[in-house]
C-alpha cells in the first residue's frame, strides 16, 4: 500500500514538474518574443527618426579631387552653393551659424566628410530651428545662410559631388541626405576632423 502512494506520489510530481516546465517554456517564448518585438519596434522608430531611406532628387557633379588642393585665393565654383573643388587651407567647424561663411573653408569641410546645409536668409525662423534642430550635436554636419538661391529652393544640402534641392526643412529627404552622406564614401578624405579649423564668417 505504501509502495502505492510512493508510486503515485512520483506520478503527480514528474507530472507537474512536466506542467511547471511546459508553462516556464511558454511564458519565457511569449516574452523572448515580445522583447524582439519591442527592440524591432525601436530600431524602426529610430531609422524613421533619423531620416534613413531613400533620397529623392539627389544631383551628383564632377568636381575637382585630390586631397590637399588648396588654394588662398577666392574660388569660382562650378556650382551654386560649391559641392566640392578647390578649397581654403583652413576647414569650417561643423556648426550652426547665423551667418554666411566662406564657400573655400566650407567646402574643405566638404572634403572631410561633412554636409553643408545652406539656406536662405529669409528662411522663416521655425525652419531656421529645424535646421539648427538637425545640425546642432552631430559632427561633419554644417549649416550657413546663402544669399541668392534661387526662389522656391530655399535650402539646399551639399555634400563633396552631391548636392539636394528642396522646399523645406521638414522635407524627409534633408535628413535622409545627412544620413546617407554625412561621412559617406564620397569623402576625399575620411577619417579627417571636422572641428578645430575656423568658426570665422564673412561678417566677422
Amino acid at each position: 500500500m505504501g509502495k502505492s502512494r510512493d508510486d503515485g506520489r512520483r506520478v503527480l510530481l514528474t507530472v507537474g514538474g512536466v506542467a511547471i516546465t511546459t508553462v516556464t517554456l511558454i511564458v519565457g517564448a511569449i516574452i523572448l518574443a515580445f522583447i524582439v518585438g519591442f527592440i524591432a519596434l525601436v530600431i524602426i522608430d529610430s531609422g524613421q527618426r533619423q531620416g534613413q531611406g531613400p533620397v529623392e532628387g539627389v544631383e551628383e557633379f564632377e568636381v575637382v579631387s585630390g586631397v590637399n588642393n588648396h588654394t588662398q585665393e577666392t574660388v569660382d565654383y562650378e556650382q551654386d552653393p560649391p559641392a566640392g573643388g578647390e578649397h581654403n587651407p583652413v576647414w569650417q567647424n561643423a556648426a550652426f551659424y547665423e551667418e554666411p561663411v566662406r564657400n573655400e573653408n566650407a567646402v574643405h569641410t566638404l572634403e572631410h566628410g561633412a554636409v553643408w546645409i545652406t539656406y536662405s536668409p529669409d528662411l522663416p525662423q521655425d525652419q531656421r530651428d529645424r535646421i539648427q534642430e538637425i545640425v546642432e550635436g552631430q559632427d561633419c554636419l554644417l549649416a550657413s545662410p546663402y544669399p541668392g538661391l534661387p526662389e522656391g529652393t530655399p535650402i539646399v544640402a551639399s555634400a563633396w559631388g552631391t548636392q539636394v534641392r528642396l522646399e523645406s526643412a521638414d522635407d524627409p529627404n534633408l535628413e535622409r541626405f545627412v544620413s546617407s552622406y554625412r561621412k559617406g564614401p564620397q569623402t576625399p578624405e575620411p577619417g579627417a576632423t571636422c572641428s578645430g579649423g575656423t568658426a570665422d564668417t564673412t561678417a566677422a
